[in-house]
């Protein structure tokens, strides 16, 4: 049995995975947008959270990322000290990683701190190392 103190939101995103389905349009090249507004992780130095937009890109192959599962995901980073950098390029090699896309961005469009505005961008192309 679960414990009391933990509420079941936070037993989904500590058990979340990537979970896939068959793309039900294999052989046609389409693009998928998924923007997630309400990202948020902790700046590994000083310990103050970073907020971002994370925007996601890419062409499926033979399997798409089910939305809610990206959902837990992204929200699995609100705790995790970890750079902007390395939270964008993690999120690109997961992703990849779970559905093996034939080209993928992922955009980070971090919020201002300290009078500094962050944006970093990631890529893949299935089978060339970008």
């Amino acid at each position: 049995m679960a414990s009391p103190d933990i509420k079941y939101g936070e037993r989904d995103i500590a058990e979340g995975k990537l979970i896939t389905f068959p793309n039900p349009r294999p052989g046609r090249r389409y693009t998928i947008d998924i923007t997630l507004p309400e990202f948020t992780c902790k700046c590994p130095f000083s310990g103050y959270p970073d907020f971002a937009t994370i925007h996601i890109t890419y062409y499926p192959d033979q399997t798409v990322v089910e939305l809610k599962a990206i959902k837990l995901y992204i929200n699995s980073y609100r705790d995790r000290y970890i750079s902007h950098e390395e939270s964008v390029n993690q999120i690109l090699d997961d992703l990849v990683a779970a559905c093996d896309p034939l080209g993928m961005t992922i955009k980070g469009d971090f919020a201002p701190r300290g009078n500094v505005h962050t944006v970093i961008e990631v890529h893949h192309v299935q089978g060339a190392n970008l």
